[in-house]
């Protein structure tokens, strides 16, 4: 059996208000080629299909497109809900959508129920593990601890005892922040407690884990990894390489992993300098075409410093002062304050800053308590 595993498609996202469901559009044109290509029998996407829980018409669009377009080629198509879909919403007539080859997957009470695959070595189990928000699942999984790690447990344990039982070959997907990956600026914070992350040893037993939710491309193992999104959401995302793995399985299980690229609308560019440096050095003709951020050393703040670049730069999006010869704060600029942490972190820092004093422990708490009723009643509502 041969598929492809991607995620994190954020369908309706834009980038720095930039709209991209062009180059969306584009990677779908891409994920069709390569099915075709490689002959590919499933293509499984592991969360966030779409950006918001009400993504808008033109997102829902492209969505309905690729799935046809997908599924015309002869595969069959699973989708796990994120935490950035709305899970009722992508799960809507999943069952009667099953019979055209697209498995929607979004319901935790169906996760030792997997879509089943053949091939020449027999049967193939795919188990789809939505998103787990643990105040929402943990009582429906009986788990009494309130942590992600607790209920991906719960869902791996149901995937092994139903394996243990069928003997079958296997493929979890799970929406997930593995201990190991990286977070970028782009996604959403899932902490509970303060903790985001599950250990590796979660997907222990399984031939192959396809993980989403973080941005860029992680190998945690040979048989457990993130496809990362397949567009750059963040700045932060400069260096990814973009794209999906394409897996194997023989008889005995994981056979091997080649990394598909997918294509890159515009490059990321990240540029430093005084102003007019920027604009007179031969060197940075290569970005003229790429999006920019660009991070002005000026003594003084130029005037115009925007107008100016577009003039070179016409796709310069960001513009950050950083003065040379002037001390930076130690704590780094609010950009850096703010990267991978979570929701209840970032307000920890703003309460210190503005009172100059940090929250004591029942503070803390109650940001904390606040942050996370703010996403599950998010959860709830879609």
């Amino acid at each position: 059996m041969r598929f492809l595993h991607t995620s994190d498609w954020h369908l309706g996202r834009s980038f720095h208000r930039e709209g991209l469901l062009d180059a969306q559009s584009a990677y779908i044109d891409h994920l069709v080629d390569t099915v075709r290509s490689e002959r590919v029998d499933a293509v499984v996407v592991s969360g966030d299909v779409y950006d918001r829980a009400l993504p808008p018409v033109d997102a829902v669009e492209l969505a309905n497109d690729a799935l046809q377009r997908l599924v015309s080629t002869g595969t069959r198509v699973v989708l796990s809900s994120g935490n950035h879909d709305s899970a009722q919403r992508l799960g809507f007539a999943a069952d009667l959508i099953d019979s055209a080859g697209v498995h929607l997957r979004t319901d935790p009470s169906r996760i030792a129920a997997p879509v089943m695959f053949d091939d020449a070595h027999g049967p193939v189990a795919v188990y789809a593990v939505p998103y787990l928000e643990p105040d929402l699942v943990r009582e429906q999984l009986g788990v009494t601890q309130r942590s992600h790690q607790a209920v991906l447990d719960s869902a791996l344990q149901q995937v092994r005892d139903h394996r243990a039982r069928s003997g079958h070959r296997s493929v979890v997907m799970a929406h997930a922040f593995v201990t190991g990956a990286t977070a970028s600026q782009s996604e959403r914070d899932i902490s509970v407690g303060g903790v985001a992350s599950v250990g590796i040893d979660t997907f222990a037993g399984v031939d192959y884990a396809a993980l989403g939710h973080l941005h860029g491309r992680h190998t945690l193992s040979e048989a457990v990894r993130y496809s990362g999104s397949p567009l750059a959401y963040s700045f932060s995302e400069a260096r990814h390489h973009k794209g999906s793995w394409l897996v194997e399985l023989d008889a005995a299980g994981l056979a091997g992993v080649e990394f598909v690229a997918a294509p890159v609308p515009r490059r990321l560019a990240l540029i430093r300098g005084t102003l007019e440096a920027l604009l007179s050095d031969p060197a940075l003709s290569v970005d003229e075409a790429s999006w920019v951020q660009a991070t002005l050393t000026d003594s003084r703040r130029p005037r115009d410093a925007m107008d100016r670049l577009r003039g070179r730069f016409p796709h310069c999006l960001v513009i950050s002062f950083e003065p040379d010869g002037v001390a930076p704060d130690p704590a780094g600029s609010l950009g850096d304050r703010v990267v991978g942490r979570s929701d209840a972190a970032i307000l920890d820092g703003f309460f210190t800053d503005t009172r100059g004093s940090a929250p004591d422990d029942k503070e803390a708490a109650l940001l904390r308590d606040a942050c996370e009723a703010c996403r599950v009643a998010e959860d709830v509502a879609s």
